[in-house]
């Protein structure tokens, strides 16, 4: 049996998930092979999307015209905006889900989608002739031809889970590995390498004790991470908050020479961010609690994810241990915490459309490439079937610059820097994140996304008629002139400094002290302004106050980014033989011959390469 297609994706998480409707919504004929349909966009970790940068993200994926965001409106049972006492630059939108809905949220989005196929079988060897991809063979024997396949396999490829001394071949708990492709893949001179990561206890909630925690209840207002999404649909659930303790740490100690990762069992290089309760107790030895949050699995079930407790621990160890906290002392639980090593690919071979540079038509996204985090495969997936779709037409790749978009960020840094830990993105990665913030993702992408054929022209007319209505209240501050007697009278209730003469409503709104919305309840012309706003009023006087206030820094930021724009103009690849630049460093140039950047700025970011050796390459550049 063979079927041909425009494009393959092979494995249906969240990288998978995401190239698979983007590349259909597109025109391009796809097909989207996965193990098993009914763990589609399986949450695989902790059931909640976004996060620090996370967040930003999902926003963005969402702009560009991805699905998580609306999904996961559509399944969220706690949301917070998170880092509300710093700046909106820092706003990094989260929230928890029903993980069962959120499966089924996602299947309907992808059945329903036009040029889209579903395909449940294992991917066994990738296809290729001449250096150019043509398609998949399967476990069941069929070939699937393509011009274009996307590997998005996650945890899958030679996935070995660890409990104690315990290995079991495997992706996922209960779930199989996916044998055989790595290596084929790998055969054709792709770097393969292996990591580790690792997922918590799921517990019972019937046996907790929620009097002995502390109850966290999330936000009900307006936020949410759709552009597109209505208001929230189920029952909001709150998190709970306990600690260990040092008779949890010592019963824990005592099992550290049956760990995995002490015992000499697991090799790979885990996520230093995300450590394991073990990796704490070594690491941070001095401490005597650390905090753990019990988050609920859906609104119809008593399953609940223990966050900040990821273990590979023996089962006894961890149940143990975990009964010795007071609010688990008749503690039941559903499956214990594992580690799991897989392989990954060397991102650094690839394009900055994630396109191998060795075989032409295969692209990687997600965890294949050395990341971690539902968010960080969301952004690659997209940018891959958007890619993808675009080479089977002919057309030009799709790319993001680091002061686009926080995927730019990440993408940027995956190419040029490569990982030697498993990548999680930060708001400290972006350089530019006054420009990324979440609530401007749509002013940065949709339009760009729209020119592409992903974005609908109903999301591109709802932002035109948001970005007109932000322009609306921002030229009415600028315009509008309040006295200084008027504004006086009121300006002490907020602590704010009284003013000397009259001046423009929009000195007022630039004030930290100030709010838009505590403005207009003494100004009536302003109050007036804002309640003439059709839609989504809290939301675009959001922007719009962001704008104002924050307008001197985004400038500032806006010259410096487009300053570094030049010497994104200035391509390196192919123009050089590095060996035999000798006023290189030896490390510059055997960075730069194995990487081969693009262009002089991606140079300039590779660890290792120095300011004088930029400077060389830009005097040779001048030559």
């Amino acid at each position: 049996m063979k079927c041909n297609y425009d494009v393959i994706v092979v494995g249906a998480g969240h990288a998978g998930c995401e190239a698979a409707a983007s590349s259909a919504q597109m025109g391009a004929q796809t097909l989207l092979i996965t193990m098993d349909m009914n763990k589609i966009a399986q949450m695989s970790c902790n059931p909640a999307i976004g996060g620090i940068a996370k967040g930003q993200i999902v926003r963005e994926v969402d702009a560009l015209g991805g699905h998580i965001g609306q999904v996961t409106d559509r399944c969220a049972i706690q949301f917070r905006m998170l880092n509300r006492s710093k700046g909106p630059a820092m706003w990094s939108p989260r929230a928890q889900c029903d993980r069962g809905k959120y499966i089924w949220a996602w299947r309907e989005v992808l059945e329903n989608q036009d040029n889209l196929s579903i395909w449940q079988d294992q991917v066994k060897e990738l296809l290729v002739s001449a250096g150019h991809v043509t398609g998949i063979r399967t476990y069941l024997d069929v070939e699937f031809l393509a011009p274009c396949v996307v590997i998005t396999a996650g945890t899958f490829l030679n996935g070995l889970m660890h409990i104690g001394r315990t290995q079991l071949p495997g992706g996922r708990c209960a779930e199989p590995a996916s044998l055989h492709l790595s290596e084929s893949i790998a055969r054709h001179g792709i770097r393969v390498d292996r990591m580790k990561t690792g997922t918590p206890v799921r517990i019972d909630g019937r046996t907790v004790d929620f009097s002995l925690m502390t109850q966290q209840e999330g936000e009900v207002d307006f936020h949410k991470f759709s552009y597109m999404s209505e208001a929230q649909q189920l029952a909001q659930l709150p998190c709970w908050i306990t600690y260990t303790n040092p008779e949890v740490h010592e019963r824990l100690r005592q099992g550290l020479p049956d760990s995995p990762l002490y015992n000499g069992q697991i090799q790979s290089i885990g996520p230093r961010y995300c450590p394991s309760i073990e990796t704490k107790l070594v690491t941070f030895a001095d401490k005597e609690q650390h905090q753990l949050f019990l988050e609920p699995e859906g609104t119809s079930t008593q399953e609940f994810y223990l966050n900040g407790f990821s273990s590979s621990m023996p089962i006894d160890v961890q149940l143990e241990a975990l009964r010795l906290i007071p609010a688990f002392r008749h503690l039941q639980v559903y499956r214990p915490g594992y580690a799991i090593e897989y392989d990954f690919f060397d991102p650094t071979q690839l394009s900055h459309s994630l396109e191998s540079r060795l075989v032409e038509g295969l692209f990687l996204a997600g965890q294949v490439n050395g990341t971690t985090g539902y968010e960080e495969a969301a952004g690659q997936g997209i940018v891959a079937g958007i890619n993808a779709a675009l080479k089977c037409s002919g057309s030009a790749p799709f790319t993001m610059k680091r002061d686009e978009s926080y995927i730019g960020v990440l993408i940027d840094d995956l190419v040029t820097k490569g990982v030697d830990e498993p990548y999680r993105m930060f708001t400290s990665r972006a350089e530019y994140r006054i420009l990324l913030r979440q609530d401007d993702a749509d002013r940065r992408l949709t339009e760009r996304s729209y020119q592409l054929g992903l974005a609908t022209s109903e999301r591109h007319q709802h932002w035109k008629q948001k970005e007109a209505e932000i322009e609306r209240v921002i030229h009415f501050c600028e315009d509008y002139s309040i006295k200084a007697q008027y504004a006086n009278q009121w300006l002490e209730k907020y602590d704010a400094t009284p003013l000397q003469r009259g001046c423009k409503l929009l000195d007022l709104v630039s004030r930290p002290q100030l709010t838009i919305e505590q403005i207009a309840h003494h100004t009536p012309r302003l109050a007036e302004c804002l309640q003439t706003i059709p839609n989504r009023r809290e939301e675009i006087v959001e922007a719009a106050e962001i704008q104002i206030k924050y307008k001197g820094y985004i400038e500032r930021e806006r010259q410096m980014a487009d300053k570094m724009l030049r010497l994104e103009e200035l391509n390196l690849r192919g123009r050089f033989d590095y060996d035999q630049i000798l006023q290189l460093s030896t490390e510059a140039r055997q960075k730069l011959k194995r990487i081969d950047p693009e262009t002089l700025a991606q140079a300039s970011r590779i660890p290792g390469v120095s300011p004088s050796d930029i400077n060389v390459l830009m005097v040779l550049m001048g030559r």
